[in-house]
């Protein structure tokens, strides 16, 4: 079968064609070409038109909106209930612990964390478009969630509240939680509202920003914040949170100055809890294809560790911090604080973006691999309405999990059944019982968060890939890893934003710069220095830039345009003046010594014969010359000769986007710079939106412009070929 696809597209591939038609230029093409009217409605009729309202339109923005009313009325319950019920199954046991344990890096109390893995959850099922993806708490949203709450409610601002009471410290660690609980309620309240600002106004492709060596750079940056957290809670010790630049470093620091007050029963537990999720993680991999579902560890290790805890009473005997408290049943809406706002704006808008990029990025691999398409501005939306309306339920910002992902995916979840499931199981956990996982102690959280980065970390050799694949998109990478790590995820964010502007610019301002040549007997033109089979047109250069002509590289272009095909028009014009001024002081030369020759033979020879020798020529250095008033042509000829053989160049402008005002000016200085020595200047290849742009910005006022367009760098080639011909009047040939 293979042999039978490959001589056919052998055979394909010798078909051969052959097209007669006259030579184009802009000028003469349009001639040909009749534009399509196009009818534009006044204002006033589109406004009327999109106001208007039928039940077909009606209908198709409530899907739009609520896209649940698509997919659910046409749901096969055969086919993929039993799957969504074992995904849905399977992923609420890993919601429970991780929403527990990313409570912690949300700086707020264990439950919260279940509060965030239910009601978000829930509506995403209402709202979003992606039938895979598991929405609910995520270690980078949490851990920046976490910075941000710590730095407005550190616990320098508690200290020392309450010296009248006996519990002093108890009720300084609840007023300090409660405040950073409400901290992170306003934050994910306004990103949310930002997400659905953004997506209402269909703002879905401010994703491309983020492109991925960035956020892949940024979130492994974020699992050595992660990791580094974390700490504290595995060795049992109590360190001081800290955020903002340099946090990294301060952290590491405070956990070595404190490693000799390791609670040595909390390290055990933890590395306990690490080593079997890690082999439960090596046996689900190993054994995908024959487990029916993969192993829960996490909810094991979670079952074990709490039975433990409770059984040995780890808390009181040996000090092991534990979850604590957990408040049986939902808490009751209540309005964010509004003031926190302002001092949590730039915040926002970071998590907003990162959680958006995280949840379409990982929304759109599922889509391709099932064939159905997910809107990123509908994903925006759905965001926006679960993090502002769950705002209100004391939850924090959530976004897509990509391991929670993975396994829904991977245990057969078809829709947003599975998640919805899965919001339910952890509603059971929070009215029913929670209490059970008081004793669970805090370093069987830590484990599980650090041993969910061991996808993150492995994302280090995205260097080696990138080392060989683009340099570029390797400094995007280590930039945005090594400015997340040092300045903090949000400044870190922001920076590596900008670095990767800066690399755009960097690219337009650094093109790459050919001369083509053609293909023998085709009409395919190629770099010259790349291949051997490619030869120059005579007395033509082909130039070409990958890249649009705009303020940023315009003199760019000129400089590389004079570098490649060798002809500076001023350095030209400058050889011409001083072989003209040579020639004139050549001129002066022979005069003088023609004058002096006639002076001496006035004295020596009588009125006849200085009158003979006046008309005569004198020898001269060995030759003879003509008096100054009878310069001869072939004379001026030798002074004057050309510096270059070259006499046309042609811009190939196919791949150039768009041309600016700045640009237009540059084409209008080649072609003028040329045409003083001679050489003219034709482009090709430019397509229709730079056409237009060159009509806009008067390019084309001149009515000789358009004959300087040509569709085809063929096309120029053949034209300048006719004109030589014509010029010399001589054989050329001209290959067709």
């Amino acid at each position: 079968m293979e042999h039978a696809v490959e001589d056919e597209t052998c055979h394909v591939l010798d078909q051969r064609y052959c097209v007669e038609r006259r030579v184009y230029n802009q000028g003469t093409l349009q001639k040909q070409l009749h534009k399509k009217e196009k009818t534009s409605l006044p204002l006033a009729q589109k406004i009327a038109r999109s106001c208007r309202c039928s039940s077909k339109k009606a209908k198709s923005v409530l899907c739009s909106f609520l896209p649940i009313f698509t997919w659910l009325p046409r749901y096969p319950v055969k086919e993929y209930l039993l799957g969504d019920i074992i995904s849905g199954i399977s992923t609420g046991v890993m919601q429970l612990p991780q929403g527990l344990a990313y409570a912690l890096l949300a700086a707020v109390p264990p439950v919260f964390g279940l509060y965030s893995s239910f009601y978000p959850v829930f509506l995403y099922t209402f709202f979003g478009t992606s039938r895979h993806i598991s929405i609910g708490t995520f270690a980078v949203i949490s851990l920046m969630i976490g910075g941000v709450a710590v730095r407005e409610a550190p616990d320098e601002m508690f200290a020392n509240t309450y010296t009248n009471s006996t519990n002093n410290t108890e009720l300084e660690n609840s007023a300090r939680d409660d405040m950073r609980v409400k901290v992170a309620v306003a934050v994910t309240l306004l990103s949310g509202i930002i997400q659905l600002c953004l997506g209402l106004l269909r703002f879905g492709f401010v994703a491309i920003y983020l492109t991925e060596p960035l956020v892949r750079g940024f979130t492994t940056a974020a699992a050595v914040h992660v990791f580094t957290s974390q700490l504290k809670y595995l060795l049992g010790i109590k360190t001081k949170r800290f955020s903002g630049p340099l946090s990294f470093l301060y952290s590491l620091i405070a956990v070595f100055e404190n490693i000799t007050k390791t609670n040595i029963a909390a390290l055990v537990v933890g590395l306990i809890c690490m080593v079997l999720l890690l082999s439960g993680k090596e046996i689900n991999d190993r054994l995908k294809k024959k487990l029916p579902v993969p192993i829960p560890m996490e909810i094991i290790v979670v079952v074990i560790g709490t039975g433990a805890s409770a059984g040995m009473n780890l808390s009181k005997t040996y000090g092991v911090d534990v979850v604590g408290h957990i408040p049986k049943g939902l808490r009751p809406p209540q309005v964010p604080d509004i003031s926190l706002i302002p001092a949590v704006f730039v915040d926002a808008i970071a998590i907003a973006l990162v959680g958006f990029s995280m949840t379409i990025s990982m929304a759109k691999i599922f889509a391709l691999k099932h064939g159905y398409k997910v809107d990123g501005n509908q994903e925006l939306i759905a965001l926006g309405i679960c993090n502002s309306a769950g705002s209100f339920f004391q939850t924090f910002a959530i976004t897509c999990s990509m391991s929670r992902s993975l396994v829904q995916e991977g245990t057969g979840g078809k829709t947003q059944v599975a998640g919805t499931l899965s919001s339910i199981m952890v509603f059971l956990v929070i009215v029913a019982i929670g209490y059970l996982f008081e004793p669970l102690p805090q370093a069987v959280l830590a484990a599980i968060v650090m041993v969910n980065l061991k996808g993150m970390f492995k994302q280090f050799q995205d260097i080696t890939r990138f080392w060989r694949t683009s340099k570029i998109e390797l400094a995007i990478w280590i930039v945005a890893f090594l400015s997340s790590v040092f300045l903090g995820l949000d400044y870190g964010l922001l920076t590596s934003i900008t670095f990767a502007m800066i690399t755009i610019v960097y690219r337009t301002q650094s093109p790459q710069y050919r001369i083509l040549g053609q293909i023998p007997g085709t009409d395919i033109y190629c770099d010259t220095e790349e291949y051997e089979e490619v030869k120059e047109c005579p007395g033509i250069k082909i130039f070409q830039a990958n890249a649009s002509l705009y303020f940023a590289n315009s003199d760019l272009y000129i400089n590389a345009l004079k570098k490649k095909t060798g002809v500076d028009p001023c350095a030209v014009l400058a050889a011409r003046k001083k072989a003209q001024k040579r020639h004139r002081k050549e001129l002066k030369h022979l005069h003088e010594q023609k004058k002096t020759a006639v002076l001496k033979v006035t004295n020596y020879t009588e009125n006849s014969v200085k009158h003979e020798v006046m008309n005569d020529e004198l020898p001269l250095n060995g030759k003879f010359s003509a008096t100054t008033q009878d310069s001869s042509p072939d004379e001026l000829e030798r002074f004057m000769e050309p510096v270059t053989n070259i006499h046309t160049i042609i811009l190939d402008c196919s791949p150039v986007n768009f041309v600016d005002s700045v640009g237009v000016k540059a084409l209008n200085s080649i072609i003028k710079e040329y045409e003083e020595i001679g050489v003219s200047v034709y482009i090709s290849g430019c397509n229709g939106s730079v056409v237009e742009n060159l009509a806009r910005l008067h390019f084309f006022d001149k009515a000789t412009r358009r004959d300087l367009l040509f569709p085809s760098t063929h096309d120029a080639v053949l034209f300048s070929q006719l004109k030589g011909l014509s010029a010399l009047q001589t054989p050329v040939d001209v290959v067709v």
